[in-house]
Formats: C-alpha cells, sequence, structure tokens
C-alpha cells in the first residue's frame, strides 16, 4: 500500500505504463474547483441543511413575520384560524401560538369566498400599523392586492377603499404583497403579477407613498420566471440589504409539487438588474425531506421562515423556520 492508501499492482512485462497518481493536494483542489462550478450552474442543488425546527404544526401558509421590540408576530394565508391568521411568540424559535383572525371584516370589493392570501404587515411612522393583502375581485375574479390598517400589531386590521388598491388590468392577477423600506425611508412595495402579458410571472417592485396606501409612479420589473426549475413560476418576494447589494428571496415551481423550493437574486440595485444564484436556499431534498415544498419564505430576527406541506399530504402546511446567515454576502441556512 501507497503513501496515498491505494493498493500498488506490479506491473506485467509489456502492460502500458500507467499513469501516475497526482499528489492528493492537486486532487482536492481539483474537486474544490468541480463543486464551485457546479454551484454556479442553473439548476445546481440546494446545499444540505439540518432538519428545520416546526414552529406550527397546523395550517399556516404563506408566513409573514414581524418582530416587534423583543417579540415576533406572524400572520398568514385564510385557514380554520380565520381571515388572516396572526400568531405571536416571545421568540423566534418559540414557542408559538395562534391568538385568532387578524382581518376584522371583508373588505367591499372581495369575494369572501376567495380566501385572503399572503399578507404583509409592517409598522408604519406614526406608529399604526398597514396590512397589505391579495383577494378575488368581485369585478373580474383575478386576485388583486388590497389594505387595511390597526393600531396594534396583532390588530383587529380594518380593510380600507372600496376597491383594491394594486390590480393590474394587464396581469391576470397580483398577489404575494411584500413591503421593503430603503435606508433613506422610502417604501416600495413587492408583489408578484401572474401572466403580465399573457406571459410567465414576473415579480415586480412598486414605489409607495410614505403611508404605504398608494402607489407613487410605474411599477418595475425585476425578476420573471425564464428557468426550467421555475416551472414558468417566480413568487413570494422578499428582500434584505447586506451593504451595498439587494439580496431578492422567491419562491419557484407550483406550491403543490414538491419541488417547489425557496431561492434568491442579487443585485446592486433595488431595482435590478437581479442575477439568480445557481443553487436554491431550500428544496425538498437539502432539508432532508422533514417537509416537502419548502417556500413562501420570510426573513426576520436572523431566521428564515417558510412553509411546507405536513405529514406528506396537501391539505396543510405547517410553519417551519432555520437560522439564516450571509458568508461574502451569499445565504446559507443552519
Amino acid at each position: 500500500m501507497d503513501t496515498a492508501g491505494t493498493i500498488t499492482q506490479a506491473r506485467e512485462p509489456g502492460d502500458p505504463p500507467r499513469p501516475r497518481r497526482r499528489p492528493a493536494a492537486a486532487r482536492a483542489l481539483t474537486c474544490l474547483g468541480i463543486l464551485l462550478a457546479s454551484a454556479l450552474l442553473p439548476g445546481a442543488v440546494a446545499q444540505a441543511a439540518p432538519a428545520p425546527r416546526v414552529l406550527l404544526n397546523q395550517d399556516f401558509p404563506d408566513p409573514d413575520v414581524l418582530k416587534i421590540g423583543s417579540g415576533y408576530h406572524a400572520f398568514a394565508t385564510t385557514g380554520p384560524s380565520g381571515r388572516i391568521p396572526v400568531a405571536a411568540a416571545a421568540d423566534a424559535d418559540g414557542p408559538w401560538r395562534v391568538a385568532g383572525d387578524a382581518l376584522a371584516a371583508d373588505p367591499p370589493w372581495a369575494d369572501p369566498k376567495g380566501g385572503y392570501w399572503a399578507p404583509d404587515v409592517t409598522r408604519r411612522a406614526d406608529g399604526t400599523f398597514l396590512m397589505y393583502y391579495a383577494a378575488v375581485s368581485t369585478r373580474d375574479r383575478h386576485r388583486c392586492i388590497g389594505t387595511a390598517v390597526a393600531n396594534s400589531v396583532a390588530g383587529p386590521y380594518q380593510p380600507t377603499g372600496d376597491g383594491p388598491l394594486i390590480c393590474d388590468p394587464g396581469d391576470q392577477g397580483d398577489i404575494d404583497p411584500q413591503t421593503f423600506q430603503a435606508r433613506d425611508g422610502t417604501r416600495y412595495l413587492l408583489y408578484k403579477g401572474e401572466r403580465p402579458g399573457g406571459g410567465t410571472s414576473a415579480i415586480f417592485v412598486q414605489k409607495m407613498t410614505q403611508d404605504g396606501t398608494a402607489t407613487d409612479g410605474p411599477r418595475t420589473e425585476i425578476l420573471r420566471a425564464d428557468r426550467p426549475e421555475e416551472n414558468g413560476v417566480v413568487e413570494a418576494p422578499v428582500i434584505t440589504q447586506r451593504g451595498g447589494r439587494f439580496v431578492l428571496f422567491y419562491s419557484a415551481d407550483d406550491f403543490r409539487n414538491t419541488t417547489y423550493q425557496t431561492r434568491y437574486a442579487t443585485a446592486s440595485a433595488l431595482t435590478g438588474p437581479y442575477t439568480k444564484a445557481g443553487r436554491p436556499l431550500l428544496t425538498t431534498e437539502s432539508i432532508g425531506r422533514a417537509t416537502e415544498g419548502p417556500g413562501g419564505a420570510d426573513v426576520a430576527g436572523g431566521r428564515v421562515f417558510f412553509h411546507g406541506w405536513l405529514n406528506g399530504q396537501r391539505a396543510e402546511r405547517g410553519l417551519f423556520n432555520l437560522n439564516l446567515e450571509f458568508v461574502k454576502g451569499v445565504p446559507q441556512v443552519s
């Protein structure tokens, strides 16, 4: 046995010369190069992560998580607990408890039978809270984005306006609102446009008035579903700023599929252009199949919160989280 740990066989006369083995260090560098290259390729597999923490083992999809002081509140798509269920916890890792329904009434323009999707809550400068949500418009049956306000984070939130805030006629619906406030205080709203112009879905950023209740100028498309693994769908946007870089987390694929996943893209400006990472952040396989279809993610308190299907069924999506850190600007979970 040689020093590299391999068995050395004697050569017979006439055998062709065997290629010399490269030193172990050289082989290791080659393997590292292959791994780094594969991470940049479209569709590269996600880095393996530990099993996520189960925060709510009940239906709580499309979570929006807000840290207020030392406590946390989370809001979800319509479920058994109400129009817009709200949960609370003293710590990011729980224990979490569903506290009831945050939305006080049905808005006049919406069909309550269609439910209320993917809410987002933000605190305004005057101390009040603004909620965005998506609901089915009775006018054209498309989902549109509306608003509601409350004096406390848990609500009750009162719907505002006689019609939706965002309902672009060129889209087949607008959903998944998410607030982003720039360092200079300017308020923006991210959201998904369903097949704008008849194409694949896209994510838009829209400048808002300071109180968040009206748009301020035209919207800008910042991401579109253009990769095979996205299956025509990009949605659930959330942005965090790291130094001079913007990291856009988003979900891809159909939410009912096992291949639904959380991905990310980066840019040097809020409005892009964004470069999609070759490797997803969360997939069913990367979290050891602890849940299926990890998506609808939000970021708060050094954690990434997301939903996933419970018990291998397609009936309920529970609430999970993992630690989130940035290593040289690259998001990683642990």
